[in-house]
């Protein structure tokens, strides 16, 4: 079974560090220090999102 794959929108903050969204998934959000950082965030977002859905 294939995973799904999701656009994520990141927004680079005044104050430092970055902002994620995802817009198809209402209410998903988090934020890193780096780019990295941020998108490694937003893979863990996701998945406890989805999960969250499942119990």
């Amino acid at each position: 079974m294939a995973r799904p794959s999701y656009c994520i929108l990141l927004t680079a903050e005044q104050e430092g560090g970055f902002s994620v969204s995802v817009p198809e998934l209402p209410g998903c959000f988090t934020e890193g220090e780096t780019i990295e950082e941020a998108i490694d965030m937003a893979k863990e977002a996701i998945r406890l999102y989805i999960e969250s859905f499942d119990s």
